[in-house]
């Protein structure tokens, strides 16, 4: 299993920012929006309910409480939420265990932070035992410190597993860096404190203070966060200037 501690004696990088990198996982690092959403057809079809293409924008990248508790108000499945936890996960991670495709430009980044000691951590609302199967396939070596959805009693959207990741790195939450890929994800990172990178995976996210929305986490290298981190807070969309043409605006 993937230790949540931190390294001991994480360097902070001291030129120019970010002093950390905070990364969602899934439908950020791994393909898995998809995965989630086709668990959720699969099991409700089994119980009888056909899920709504509707109904994915609203438990994209939310926890998996929040997600199974809607689907059931919506569709009254007679099944219990912990009932439904367990057919759910055993679900995802039949489909997991065949193999977790990177985002493309995920690879390339991790690569890069890690060649610059940037300390980076994998903050995700998916329960321990899903996440680690994940890191297996994404590398562990990549991360000081990873924080699961059932390690607090807080998750996404609440401010918890980013100002955790970000105090455990020794860096101040407007000193950190998010990528995220869902409005949950970004809520909770901007509700932290931290500027905020959203490379949106399903549902489109508009740009706001101190949030810059990209299409792909190709567009996104070391040069692009330091610019993003050292620039005011101020809501931009795409690539910062002086570093290349901007990317397409991804709004509602």
């Amino acid at each position: 299993m993937t230790s949540s501690l931190p390294a001991i004696d994480t360097a902070i990088p001291l030129g120019p920012g970010p002093r950390a990198v905070l990364l969602d996982m899934d439908g950020t690092l791994v393909d898995t929006e998809g995965f989630w959403w086709d668990a959720e057809v699969e099991v409700f079809g089994a119980l009888g309910h056909e899920l709504a293409e509707e109904h994915r924008e609203v438990v994209v990248g939310g926890p998996m409480t929040r997600s199974a508790g809607y689907l059931i108000e919506v569709t009254g499945a007679d099944i219990t939420l912990d009932e439904l936890r367990v057919l759910l996960n055993a679900t995802f991670l039949r489909r997991v265990d065949a193999g977790v495709p990177l985002m493309p430009g995920a690879r390339r980044l991790l690569t890069e932070l890690a060649a610059h000691e940037i300390p980076t951590a994998l903050v995700s609302a998916s329960h321990r035992a899903v996440m680690d199967r994940m890191i297996a396939s994404i590398g562990p070596e990549h991360f000081a410190f990873t924080v699961a959805g059932d390690e607090l009693s807080h998750t996404k959207p609440h401010p918890a597993p980013y100002l955790t990741a970000a105090a455990r790195l020794g860096a101040e939450p407007g000193e950190c860096v998010a990528v995220e890929d869902t409005t949950t994800g970004v809520a909770s990172a901007e509700a932290a404190g931290c500027r905020v990178v959203a490379v949106p995976s399903v549902a489109p996210i508009p740009a706001a203070v101190g949030r810059t929305v990209v299409a792909s986490l190709e567009e996104v290298d070391l040069a692009f966060l330091r610019s993003v981190a050292a620039a005011p807070v101020a809501g931009t969309i795409g690539r910062p200037a002086g570093l290349g043409p901007a990317a397409s605006p991804v709004l509602p």
